[in-house]
């Protein structure tokens, strides 16, 4: 791995089950927010004004429990990203091989996978904490998708969103640089929309092998740490994976409090 960007490195694809989980977000943009052909235009422009409010407000309203500020500039790509994801079950995944899978008592312990080469677009934070680092930088792609790229449209969204952290030699601290990565569709990645975000960059990363491993809940510094060194454990690696660079891989909005995650550990090329 590049530490100083987010490239993966290392050495078809199934199905992951998980998805960007907006059932909150979605609670709002799934109910009528005028009666249709009932209003005039300002009358029906005024209420959805009022939606963008709303949505932008309850967005505010979680992300300050993340001690993370949600600027007013964000209630249009927020209005975006519910409407284009109402009423779908799915998402694009970014596509993988199954290599192989460790189970015990019929429980997943890991998942051994190979990722092909790709585009991403990436960009790396520097918060105080891993939690305002993801979301920061959650929103920054968010705009991005939304509009805020040299097609002028909205890109759709894939899965998983992934976050490069990195540690010291034992893995008891976390680096405050942390890098997010959003996958771009299929139908972007011979030509990817340049962002017009310019700490957006569009990277291409090559082949890569990742162990994964699934976990739920929260994701902060002491739970990375937790679940990077039971997988070290699990994997015994010795010297097979990269030791100071993992990927945390978020299938749920950051700001959801159930989240679906996965640690991956990456192979040496």
């Amino acid at each position: 791995m590049d530490r100083g960007g987010c490239q993966m490195s290392g050495g078809g694809g199934s199905e992951q089950p998980g998805m960007i989980s907006l059932e909150d977000l979605q609670s709002f943009s799934e109910e009528p927010l005028s009666d249709s052909g009932n209003g005039s235009p300002k009358e029906e422009a005024h209420v959805v004004e009022e939606g963008d409010d709303r949505l932008l407000h309850y967005w505010q309203g979680v992300a300050r429990g993340h001690q993370v500020e949600v600027s007013q500039d964000m209630a249009e790509p927020i209005q975006q990203l519910a409407s284009n994801n109402e009423g779908r079950s799915e998402r694009e995944q970014v596509p993988f091989t199954l290599l192989a899978r460790k189970e015990k008592c019929g429980n997943v312990l890991y998942e051994k996978r190979q990722y092909e080469k790709g585009h991403w677009a990436c960009i790396t934070m520097h918060e105080d904490t891993y939690e305002q680092s993801i979301c920061y930088g959650f929103m920054r792609l968010m705009k991005y998708i939304c509009k805020q790229n040299s097609l002028g449209a909205y890109l759709g969204m894939t899965l998983p969103i992934l976050t490069v952290v990195r540690t010291n030699e034992n893995h008891s601290v976390m680096s405050s640089n942390v890098t997010v990565g959003y996958f771009l569709p299929n139908e972007h990645q011979i030509q990817p929309p340049q962002p017009t975000d310019s700490e957006i960059l569009i990277e291409v990363w090559p082949v890569t092998t990742v162990y994964a491993r699934p976990f739920g809940g929260p994701t902060n510094e002491v739970v990375i740490i937790n679940q990077i060194n039971t997988m070290a454990e699990l994997l015994d690696p010795n010297g097979l994976c990269i030791n100071d660079s993992f990927i945390v891989a978020g299938y749920t909005n950051p700001a959801h409090s159930n989240r679906q995650n996965e640690i991956w550990f990456l192979e040496r090329p």
